[in-house]
């Protein structure tokens, strides 16, 4: 994590903040209108383009650099999309992604934002709360068949918070729950960078090169809830390992 910026940093992160909830207050009407006018088909086609709409200005204002890696072929939907969380930047190249036909399991408290809940809803996003782990793997359940009628893909952090100890925090439990119950692959994306740029819990960030490694998918047909314990560590372990973090 970053521990100081530079003067013009500052300015950059102040001005970077105020650039986010500008695009996300000009594209909601939008967003309502196209989805008003499809009858709600648009759903797809905004949450992958508004999304790199919206980050790629903030990025630019931060002076941030946004690499996409592709490690082997691109995966054909519908996955489960896990990322490692640690930077509130997390949010902004989530979205830059643009990945197809995705919904996005966020926390409870993002709604508190009207502009955030407003997209949230009228888009279909997931939000749990975090700290009530079987209401989360509730709310996670009934969107199962939303997800297999509308061949989505959904993204999720399985530290769940942000906040947590080290590099790398405690995986939890809903993704494993979620791939094993749709039989969906597992794609893990590795975010090299937000951490090292992000001061704290906020838009404040040094300028930087970000890298989105999306990699193979791992194949969970044979998983079993019986063994969920053992699956969690063998994904996060490849987390570490790109983290070059030894525990």
């Amino acid at each position: 994590m970053a521990t100081s910026l530079t003067p013009i940093e500052y300015l950059r992160s102040f001005l970077a903040i105020i650039v986010f909830f500008f695009m996300f207050a000009i594209s909601t009407p939008v967003i309502a209108i196209l989805l008003i006018l499809s009858f709600g088909k648009a759903t797809n086609f905004v949450v992958e383009n508004f999304g790199p709409f919206i980050a790629y200005p903030v990025m630019w204002t931060l002076g941030i650099n946004f690499e996409v890696i592709q490690h082997g072929e691109p995966v054909d939907r519908p996955v489960i999309y896990t990322i490692n969380h640690s930077s509130t930047l997390d949010l902004v190249t989530m979205i830059a992604l643009g990945l197809p036909g995705i919904r996005f399991v966020a926390k409870w408290e993002l709604q508190y934002n009207p502009l955030f809940f407003i997209v949230g809803h009228l888009t279909g996003q997931v939000f749990i709360q975090r700290k009530k782990s079987k209401k989360a793997v509730a709310k996670l359940k009934n969107t199962y068949d939303r997800v297999k009628r509308d061949n989505l893909s959904i993204m999720v952090a399985p530290e769940g918070s942000r906040k947590h100890l080290g590099i790398i925090g405690p995986f939890k439990k809903g993704a494993f729950h979620m791939a094993i119950d749709l039989n969906y692959p597992i794609v893990p994306i590795y975010f090299e960078g937000n951490q090292e740029l992000s001061l704290g819990g906020s838009l404040l960030s040094k300028s930087g090169h970000i890298k989105a490694h999306i990699h193979p998918p791992v194949d969970t047909s044979e998983w079993q809830k019986e063994t969920i314990d053992e699956h969690i560590r063998q994904l996060r372990s490849m987390y570490l390992k790109w983290a070059d973090v030894v525990e």
